[in-house]
């Protein structure tokens, strides 16, 4: 039986994660907040559907904030905690409480291919670093937005 072994992250790798992560976290926290502020204000004939959707997708969000800041706290480096730090790098931009149901969905829509992206490139910083605790989270968040896109997509 052999032994395997990790190899530790080196600095220089360890701040490629750390920058990848950082950016999930600016992505996340924006679609979290887009999403929220979607389930306060949706309205229309399929608003008990998208409402209960849109507070599903954002609890998730939630959760998910928190563990990419934990994993960047394991790695040695402050979270960032701050609108101005997280718009500075976000992707995702602030909705629109006046979008109609349909333009919400195609902005959400539009934004978990965004997120998706994000996620790729910290899922790559990782495998290249070894990294499999973030590659193995990067992997299961790009399984939640795929299925979070495919539900908006068919609530159109």
């Amino acid at each position: 039986m052999s032994k395997s072994t990790v190899t530790p992250l080196n600095n220089k790798s360890s701040k490629a994660v750390v920058t990848a992560l950082k950016d999930v976290l600016s992505d996340n926290y924006a679609l979290y907040l887009k999403t929220q502020n979607y389930h306060w204000n949706v309205e229309g004939p399929n608003f008990q559907s998208l409402h209960v959707l849109f507070e599903t997708q954002y609890n998730d969000l939630a959760l998910a904030n928190d563990t990419v800041a934990e994993l960047i706290r394991g790695l040695g480096e402050k979270a960032p905690g701050t609108f101005d730090a997280f718009s500075k790098n976000a992707t995702i931009k602030p909705g629109n409480e006046n979008a109609s149901a349909a333009q919400m969905v195609k902005e959400l829509i539009a934004d978990q291919g965004k997120i998706s992206r994000t996620l790729q490139t910290a899922l790559e910083a990782a495998q290249k670093a070894g990294d499999e605790v973030v590659a193995g989270f990067m992997i299961e968040r790009l399984t939640v937005h795929r299925k979070a896109e495919w539900m908006l997509k068919s609530s159109l």
